[in-house]
């Protein structure tokens, strides 16, 4: 349903993307994260036709997005970061615009929409003028205007981003409910929220690909990761820490204190972590305040990846 083949982009001698491919079947859906200036944007703007590749292809239902524009558009909706809402309209008028803009036949427009606003919960706003509405309701209506022809694909940068803690519960709910027969691409810095929702998951770290994996997928049957609080200051453990023998990486978490250090520390299995670890401690004279084996969170694994 969504391919990428190949898709390079360079602004002058900077290289934004950089052989990018990936492909996400119908059903699925793919999170899309990096830091930022990762090619995030770029690799969206590519896929939704806004921006051409320097090499390669994007292909959407099997219309490539820059030749086939108009036949790759029927089979796309997309939500940019902000909404492209007219505050003087209301919810009805907004979205029959939208409709007609997809290409909605006349006479099914007011049905097609009155579908879309219950699907969104936008029903009892549907007379309200868009400039009232709080930010909850204009991303549901960001996202209404993205549904509008029904499209096989979504597209959503960062769907979530400035809401309330309810709100994001909603908005949640609401993407679970539309991946039915979808495909979904989004991207998120929440990574708790593509750990959540996604089948799928791609980390872009400097314009390439760095982990395109099923979710399932993602964990290290040959790591074992340690979550510890060691009563040391930084400057003085963490050296060592990066020393142990069979220590694959360390990363350093925010600490209670200032004279404490919490670490994750990813081991090869067969290292006997903990028993490294205490005799380290014993011989600097450090207490072990914390120590736990710990299953890789999304988080854990992005900042592995982005470190190699």
């Amino acid at each position: 349903m969504i391919e990428l083949q190949n898709v390079s982009r360079r602004y002058g001698s900077v290289q934004a993307l950089k052989n990018v491919s990936l492909k996400v079947e119908k059903g699925s859906v793919l999170g899309l994260l990096g830091q930022n200036g990762a090619g995030k944007t770029t690799l969206l703007n590519i896929l939704t036709g806004y921006l051409a590749p320097t090499e390669g292809r994007a292909m959407i239902g099997g219309f490539d997005a820059l030749m086939e524009p108009a036949q790759a558009r029927r089979h796309l909706g997309y939500l940019p970061e902000q909404p492209p809402l007219y505050d003087e309209m209301t919810v009805r008028e907004y979205l029959r615009f939208a409709a007609e803009l997809r290409g909605v036949e006349k006479h099914a427009i007011p049905a097609h929409v009155e579908e879309v606003m219950e699907l969104t919960g936008l029903a009892e706003m549907r007379s309200r003028m868009i400039g009232h509405l709080s930010k909850g309701y204009r991303q549901r209506a960001g996202m209404a205007q993205a549904l509008c022809g029904d499209p096989e694909v979504l597209v959503l940068d960062e769907p979530t981003v400035g809401l309330d803690p309810k709100q994001i519960t909603e908005i949640r709910a609401l993407i679970r409910k539309l991946s039915y027969g979808r495909t979904i691409v989004f991207s998120s810095h929440i990574l708790s929220e593509v750990q959540q929702l996604c089948s799928h998951v791609v980390i872009l770290d400097r314009g390439e690909v760095k982990l395109d994996a099923p979710m399932a997928n993602v964990h290290d049957p040959d790591e074992v990761t340690l979550l510890c609080t060691l009563g040391a200051p930084e400057s003085r453990i963490l050296r060592h820490l990066r020393e142990l023998e069979g220590v694959k990486h360390v990363s350093v978490q925010p600490a209670a204190q200032a004279d404490q250090t919490t670490a994750l520390l990813a081991f090869r299995k067969q290292q006997e972590p903990e028993r490294r670890l205490f005799a380290l401690a014993s011989s600097m004279n450090i207490p072990i305040l914390h120590l736990s084996r710990s299953e890789d969170s999304l988080e854990q694994i992005f900042l592995k990846v982005i470190a190699n």
